[in-house]
């Protein structure tokens, strides 16, 4: 029996869901968008949660697009790696039964956001915005770095560099070396008086969130104040290590950046292109092609082929097709 060629392809994350619905002959067809970030719980990531807010959105969306049959879906989802068992265990089935499809990708996010970037190529990604993680393959496996979360790594990442800008905020309050007086100006803008800051940051479950709040800051001083441009050339030095140890060592492979922590601009990114040259001289700097909804369209249009030259990995990208009658 012929697959059909539609497909579906997911983007989850902090933000929400992005649903995009199209046919391999055709492209995209349709899309969806939901606000409401899928739940975690004590088995990670909601399947229940995911299914109930995917499905109604699907069915508007192949209504839409005349889209016949979905054969395939992909869905890339923030936290996977870690939080993925549920998903792994359940989706599988339940996309098959409320949607009649066969064939299933999972996907972590820093899959997504590598193959949107640069497609299935060998190369390095850093993905950059509250947190960071760099991903890399050379089409045999993957490799990743860092995304250990704002307490543990997260090197150069905007909770990152807006911790370190605010804690230059509070050395120069305290009179202490290494402070800065224009990002204390900028931190007692934002948040009111230093005294303060502990108890309006400390037990916030938004944590990360509201230290990158304040990595535009850092960049805004970064022209005419030495210790905010310190702050990002520390920053670009740490992503640049992430991407050379999970780079490919020999061939030609490319680099990418994508994120938002980019559209600070070139006071982060000129150190950041300076550190790859010297770390990556063999790889080439490339811009990258699109976002993680387009890494899951991508994959969804090979898999659905028979195309799909990925490693697989059950953590970060994991396959599974059940037979049709």
């Amino acid at each position: 029996m012929t697959e059909p060629s539609g497909f579906l392809a997911v983007d989850s994350g902090g933000s929400g869901l992005r649903v995009v619905v199209g046919t391999v002959e055709r492209g995209v067809r349709a899309r969806r968008e939901s606000r409401e970030p899928v739940r975690t719980g004590d088995r990670g990531i909601d399947p229940g949660h995911l299914m109930e807010q995917l499905v109604p959105m699907v069915r508007a969306s192949v209504a839409e697009s005349g889209v016949e049959q979905l054969g395939t879906a992909v869905i890339g989802a923030a936290g996977l790696a870690s939080l993925g068992d549920g998903l792994r265990a359940e989706l599988p089935a339940a996309l098959e039964r409320e949607l009649g499809i066969g064939r299933l990708a999972l996907a972590a996010d820093a899959v997504t956001a590598y193959v949107g970037a640069l497609g299935p190529r060998p190369g390095a990604v850093v993905a950059a915005g509250t947190g960071l993680i760099a991903m890399g393959t050379d089409l045999t496996c993957w490799r990743r770095a860092d995304g250990w979360g704002h307490l543990l790594g997260d090197c150069g990442s905007g909770a990152w560099i807006g911790r370190a800008g605010l804690e230059a905020a509070l050395r120069a309050y305290d009179g202490r070396p290494g402070g800065s007086a224009a990002l204390l100006a900028g931190a007692e803008e934002a948040f009111g008086p230093m005294p303060g800051l502990p108890g309006q940051l400390y037990p916030r479950p938004d944590r990360p969130a509201v230290l990158a709040s304040f990595a535009p800051q850092v960049a805004a001083c970064a022209d005419g104040d030495p210790v905010a441009a310190d702050i990002l050339r520390a920053a670009a030095r740490h992503m640049a290590e992430s991407a050379a140890a999970v780079c490919p060592t020999t061939g030609e492979p490319q680099v990418a950046l994508t994120g938002g922590l980019f559209k600070m601009g070139d006071s982060l990114v000129a150190p950041l292109e300076e550190e790859l040259s010297i770390r990556l001289p063999h790889a080439r700097r490339v811009p990258a092609a699109g976002d993680p909804l387009l890494g899951s369209v991508r994959i969804a249009t090979d898999l659905a082929t028979g195309a799909l030259a990925l490693p697989s990995d059950e953590a970060l990208l994991f396959v599974v097709t059940r037979k049709r009658d």
